[in-house]
């Protein structure tokens, strides 16, 4: 996975895997950010994993909103 392209996100490094799946640090080539990019584990694809995903999305980007609006960034 690492040094490929997925849409407009290429893969730099991985930083963990858990149970759900694996996260990686990516760069937006579009934006020319880097971002971690969450790929769900094979055979995760029911209707609940989705939901958690989706929450923990979520909850990520209510955060990073939070600690931008603290440090002015």
């Amino acid at each position: 996975m690492i040094g490929q392209t997925i849409s407009h996100y290429r893969i730099l490094n991985q930083l963990g895997e858990g149970g759900m799946g694996v996260v990686y640090l990516a760069e937006d080539i579009s934006l020319n950010t880097r971002v971690a990019v969450k790929f769900l584990a094979a055979g995760l694809d029911d209707h609940n994993y989705r939901a958690r995903f989706l929450r923990e999305a979520r909850a990520a980007t209510a955060l990073a909103a939070l600690s931008e609006r603290a440090t002015g960034t």
